[in-house]
């Protein structure tokens, strides 16, 4: 049997750009992250403010129950970097706290070291090596080694797995999105991949046009919510493509068949068209037959009116790139 060999790849060479490139990469790979530190997550947002600053990344330990946030460094760590992980813990009242770079310094690795014996047992402070490595001319593949964590871990998220009910409502998410792709592929198959299921509250899937993602996910207040995400990497282009959309509201609406929500998610980077269904959770088992009929009808219904407009945006983004 022939073996192959690993070789390390440069980052910058797969995410030339953080902010553009890497953060929202992360954002739909939060699963790899979680699979690191040994817990389930979310990640809801990049670009989150705080004051007036922008955290890389805030979401939800789900095993923890608690706020998350993740900043990045596509470098080694540095004085400033340290000195923003603390600023954005304050302002978000996260209590599981991510610095990922691609190299750690040793005295910055034993601050998180010192920050986590001082500080209170529910806070915890990790510190992530990110790295890249291909096998011949395989794809590159991204590593994620913990070199920074709370003493006793493992034994802490184990404990909190079995005592805590928010791995139980992880599983549910995967269940009721494992179903979900089930019709999709009888139902839908011109929708393109299939995807894998999700501990996690959405699902995202690539949209009509660069740059967008069409999700269906629980969202904030019990309500289920089917939306085209809009995130080029750029508010300003985002927030260009979103206006020209909106343009055309009168078109898109009447051929989805219902009144959508315009939403340039203020003070964010990213903007969304989303349609919402109240009274929605994934506690209620007994619903999520209704769920998944509504999802997969909103979906048909975005798709059919972004399609209207499809050459329009052709065009839109012709001019922008020749402009």
């Amino acid at each position: 049997m022939e073996l192959g060999d690993i070789e390390p790849v440069e980052p910058r060479a797969v995410w030339a750009n953080e902010a553009r490139d890497f953060t929202p990469w992360l954002l739909s790979n939060a699963e790899r992250l979680g699979r690191a530190l040994g817990i389930e997550l979310e990640l809801h947002a990049a670009e989150h403010p705080v004051g007036g600053y922008s955290l890389d990344l805030i979401g939800h330990d789900l095993t923890n129950d608690a706020v998350l946030m993740v900043e990045n460094q596509l470098e080694s760590t540095d004085h400033t970097h340290l000195g923003q992980v603390l600023t954005y813990a304050s302002g978000t009242g996260a209590t599981t706290i991510v610095w990922i770079a691609t190299a750690f310094r040793d005295e910055h690795r034993q601050a998180l070291d010192w920050l986590n014996e001082q500080t209170g047992e529910d806070i915890h402070f990790f510190g992530v090596v990110l790295s890249l490595v291909r096998i011949g001319t395989s794809a590159p593949a991204p590593l994620f080694e913990v070199v920074a964590k709370p003493n006793d871990w493992q034994k802490r998220v184990r404990s909190s797995t079995r005592a805590g009910s928010a791995s139980a409502r992880s599983e549910k998410y995967r269940s009721f999105w494992a179903e979900y792709l089930d019709r999709q592929a009888d139902e839908h198959s011109d929708w393109g991949r299939r995807g894998t299921p999700q501990p996690a509250n959405w699902m995202s899937f690539g949209g009509p046009f660069q740059g967008t993602q069409i999700n269906p996910s629980f969202a904030q207040g019990r309500r289920l919510r089917h939306e085209l995400y809009i995130d080029r990497g750029d508010g300003d282009a985002n927030l260009a493509l979103f206006e020209f959309l909106r343009e055309r509201r009168q078109v898109i609406e009447d051929a989805y068949g219902l009144p959508l929500e315009f939403d340039s998610i203020d003070g964010k980077r990213a903007c969304r068209i989303a349609a919402y269904r109240a009274d929605g959770t994934i506690e209620d088992e007994d619903h999520w037959s209704d769920y998944l009929d509504w999802f997969l009808d909103a979906g048909e219904r975005l798709r059919r009116a972004l399609a209207v407009v499809a050459a329009d945006v052709r065009r839109f983004d012709s001019d922008r790139s020749t402009s």
